[in-house]
């Protein structure tokens, strides 16, 4: 290789980037989608043991209706809603509408407060119904 420098930029990382609300919606976006897949498995698990008769289905009614099985759920909840917020968020974007710095950053703040709030209210109407 020669000893002479590239002009080229080298690629920014991490550390160049101030947080922003924007940035953890990404992230959080990326992980709700790969938590999602993980959800959906148990879903299918409880479709598959529902199907296979009444001993299966004791077990996974069981395992949902367990603490842990009610946390999974809660969090499989979040995660659908925090992910559908982020795709209606990314649909406004593709508009063309919401991309300046301050309403970007009041959408990925929406996008949180709207995922938690319709978890919340989901499992409320749960329990009351």
């Amino acid at each position: 290789m020669s000893d002479i420098k590239s002009a080229r930029p080298l690629s920014p990382h991490l550390t160049v980037y101030r947080f922003r609300p924007t940035m953890a919606m990404s992230i959080l976006h990326r992980i709700t989608g790969c938590a999602l897949y993980v959800g959906t498995a148990l879903v299918v698990w409880w479709l598959v043991a529902a199907a296979s008769g009444p001993d299966a289905f004791s077990w996974a009614s069981a395992f949902f209706n367990s603490i842990v099985g009610r946390l999974i759920l809660f969090g499989y909840s979040w995660a659908l809603l925090h992910h559908m917020a982020g795709g209606i968020r990314h649909l406004i974007w593709d508009t063309g509408a919401g991309l300046g710095r301050e309403q970007s950053t009041r959408f990925a703040i929406a996008t949180l407060v709207a995922s938690l709030v319709g978890t919340v209210l989901l499992w409320l109407a749960v329990v009351v119904l």
